[in-house]
């Protein structure tokens, strides 16, 4: 597999994580199990003619990729590939609510254009007048991971591209109700703050899009991702396994990590994942969590990458985002894992440059 390197890289989440000078310096604590990410002015990016036809995946979307473009100092991609796990929810839903309103008839085509998955990546691609290779995968909690594996093999093809990667998921008012009802939600508002500390079923809800310009070393690269590999299903000890065999493949020992940023999120039913792994391999690393500030969605790790990407550029870890009492002497090396109701795990691996 050819060298890969992140160049750029920017996110909207539920946190004030837009300004590239800051590391989550100002935290929001938020009271509620479902709650909308901390928005940016989209003026800056999206003339208010197109934005007001656009929803709001894809205004994180065209927001967070001209953003990730402009710190990696890109012009034109070589491809565009986002990961989604809903896509556009909140015009699909207003699409369906008007046929039921207008009994199925006099319908524009509008909303059922914008609604398919794959609308962001074609908003980015239109934005900046790309014609190149252009996909959406969608692939539950392993979308993001399933486009970085992909830039990772047009990589390998030809090095000196440059490949725009994105994940995006947003809040829509029936369908994350839905996720409520079947225990996917917490039934009770919470302090987010304390998630991680929760004892009781399912996690909370937001929304949020990160992207990042993958390609050859340049003097902005901020990373190095050395792999990626996602898992459908498993056992605590069988991803215990297949995260030491992961580790060992890249050549590393897990005495060679030096800090793990874990997506914990307050589900008592499927947080042992990450508690087995906190007492045992990585009970000596310096323990990272970030869904107690962003919440839960789809593609909510790939702000794990965001992370990696700001600790390797700052050399420093907010105090907010550890969960145990060791501090790593040095951040040469930092695996994510992450898994939502105990299917679609994903593990990847950063190094600094």
């Amino acid at each position: 597999m050819s060298d890969c390197f992140i160049n750029g890289i920017a996110s909207i989440s539920a946190q004030p994580t837009t300004d590239p000078d800051t590391f989550l310096e100002d935290i929001i604590s938020h009271k509620e199990a479902i709650f909308r990410s901390h928005d940016p002015n989209y003026k800056e990016y999206i003339k208010p003619a197109a934005m007001r036809r656009m929803s709001k995946s894809v205004k994180m979307g065209v927001t967070t990729a001209s953003m990730a473009l402009n710190n990696s100092g890109v012009e034109m991609p070589d491809a565009i590939i986002t990961g989604t796990g809903m896509g556009c929810k909140q015009d699909s839903e207003k699409f369906l609510e008007n046929i039921l309103n207008n009994d199925e008839q006099f319908l524009t085509p509008t909303l059922f254009i914008q609604s398919t998955h794959n609308t962001v990546g074609g908003q980015v691609a239109l934005g900046l007048g790309c014609k190149a290779y252009n996909v959406t995968y969608v692939q539950g909690a392993a979308s993001f991971e399933t486009s970085v594996m992909d830039a990772q093999l047009m990589l390998s093809e030809e090095s000196e591209i440059n490949i725009l990667v994105g994940g995006i998921d947003e809040i829509a008012k029936n369908s994350t109700l839905l996720h409520k009802l079947d225990g996917q939600i917490k039934e009770d508002d919470i302090d987010v703050i304390k998630l991680l500390d929760s004892d009781t079923p399912g996690t909370v809800a937001s929304e949020g899009a990160t992207f990042m310009v993958l390609g050859a070393e340049t003097d902005k690269s901020l990373a190095k991702v050395i792999n990626v590999e996602t898992i459908s299903e498993g056992t605590p000890l069988e991803i215990k396994a297949s995260i030491e065999k992961f580790i060992l493949n890249q050549g590393l020992s897990v005495e060679d990590i030096d800090a793990v940023v874990l997506g914990n999120n307050g589900d008592v039913g499927y947080d042992n994942y990450y508690n087995n792994l906190q007492s045992s391999i990585f009970s000596d690393k310096e323990q990272l969590c970030y869904k107690h500030l962003i919440g839960d969605f789809h593609v909510a790790s790939s702000f794990g990458f965001w992370i990696g990407c700001k600790i390797f550029e700052t050399n420093q870890v907010p105090a907010i985002l550890k969960v145990n009492d060791i501090s790593a002497k040095k951040y040469n090396n930092i695996l994510l894992y992450n898994q939502y109701l105990g299917k679609n795990h994903s593990i990847a691996l950063l190094q600094r440059c």
